[in-house]
């Protein structure tokens, strides 16, 4: 099973998607109908919401008068909360029988208005996001019935593009033809989301092709989208998770590297990364390597210090590697130092970059006859036992660098922290 968040603003196009979507063979869950039926006639809900806000809310029939609710609540964020407080709960029990009462194999498509107000993003496999220009939002809702100033004061209260933009995994754009929008969500389900689904379901990495160097793209830079992976990550894994950080390549600004997300999570202990392993896989990173160990240190004496796990995205989409490590291990402090070095050191980061490019075309011939870049990754090793290494060591004595002062995400941090992750140190 696949869970897919969609959200967007009025008059988005949101619907729309969602009902296409469902024409390619998804099991769509609208979250308006949910809050209606928890505030149906005879429902418990309503019940609470005539007790909390007096009858003057229900209607001469028992229904919910919702033009008279909603002017109690209209600029009071305590009754707001309250309704959300009695509203909420029977949403996400009607969500979960509806997902429990899905195929195996389905793909879930749940359109949520306010995925981004209520901080949802990180419980699905991805995020689409329906967008249009303002003026044409505005249009299509004041063709609904809307003023003009009924229509802007709804987007003003409503996360704002920029917000919704930082939680997508894509933005369909809704101002081309039906066709067009139709068009990109058939291939979108072909390529990417049935695919995806199967992968999870079977717990299988994606495949993933031979990927050139390249700049990082400032529309959808590799730190946003390492942002949205951590989160999941941390959601799915809970209280097994100590740390996560973006690393590797992609995690230095200004470097160019292939296409390939590399994050690492720090736990507590081997048997914590053992007890993750199907959570990981269940949130779309199953594990492709039980145990190996990265240790290119020359004074790493003990090769089981270095030990490490590692997942692969089943996401065809957005190719990703999972490193998890013991929190403190010398392969954990090395992944963060390195990255640090590179980011603070303009030189060491030219090197590293040159080093790459000649890599890739001496070795360009094997990469062609696998996907795997194994051969990549071994003709760059000598640079880091016989360079790399001694230069890292003694930039952190020079820098007084800690792993305290590496910047990290770790539990119970809010969505966002992970923005400062692309900053130079």
């Amino acid at each position: 099973m696949l869970l897919v968040g969609l959200t967007g603003g009025i008059a988005s196009g949101k619907s729309s998607v969602a009902g296409w979507l469902r024409e390619c063979g998804a099991v769509v869950i609208d979250a308006d109908v949910l809050a209606r039926e928890a505030l149906a006639e005879g429902s418990a809900g309503l019940a609470a919401v005539g007790q909390r806000f007096g009858g003057g809310v229900i209607a001469s029939d028992g229904t919910l008068d919702r033009s008279a609710l909603a002017a109690v609540i209209f600029g009071d964020d305590e009754a707001r909360a309250d309704l959300e407080a009695i509203v909420h709960p029977a949403v996400e029990q009607g969500f979960a029988a509806k997902v429990a009462d899905a195929p195996a194999d389905a793909i879930v498509v749940y359109d949520v208005p306010l995925l981004v107000e209520n901080n949802l993003a990180s419980r699905y496999h991805l995020v689409l996001v329906t967008h249009a220009p303002r003026e044409v939002r505005i249009e299509r809702a004041m063709l609904r019935g809307m003023t003009r100033a009924q229509v802007e004061a709804r987007m003003d209260a409503q996360a704002s593009d920029d917000e919704r933009r930082s939680v997508a995994d894509l933005v369909i754009s809704t101002a081309t033809s039906e066709q067009d929008v139709q068009d990109e969500l058939a291939h979108l389900w072909r390529e990417r989301l049935v695919p995806y689904e199967a992968n999870v379901r079977a717990r299988h990495r994606a495949e993933r092709s031979v990927a050139a160097l390249r700049a990082d793209d400032p529309a959808n830079p590799w730190a946003d989208q390492a942002t949205r992976i951590l989160q999941r990550l941390l959601r799915a894994g809970g209280s097994l998770i100590a740390d996560a950080a973006h690393i590797g390549s992609t995690a230095v600004p200004g470097l160019v590297a292939k296409d390939v997300l590399d994050l690492q999570l720090g736990v507590r202990n081997l048997a914590d990364a053992d007890a993750l392993a199907p959570l990981l896989a269940a949130a779309g990173f199953p594990r492709v390597q039980e145990r190996a160990h990265d240790a290119r240190t020359p004074g790493a004496r003990d090769p089981h210090l270095w030990t490490r796990t590692l997942h692969a995205t089943a996401d065809p989409g957005r190719a990703a590697n999972l490193h998890v490590r013991v929190t403190r291990s010398p392969g954990w402090e090395w992944a963060l130092a390195f990255r640090d070095w590179l980011r603070s050191d303009e030189s060491a980061r030219r090197e590293y970059a040159k080093l790459k490019l000649t890599t890739l075309d001496g070795v360009a011939g094997e990469l062609s006859q696998s996907a795997p870049t194994f051969a990549y990754a071994e003709a760059k090793e000598p640079w880091f036992t016989e360079v790399a290494d001694h230069a890292l060591h003694a930039w952190k004595v020079r820098s007084a660098w800690s792993a305290e002062s590496s910047q990290m995400l770790r539990p119970g941090q809010r969505p966002g922290c992970l923005a400062r992750l692309q900053e130079p140190g």
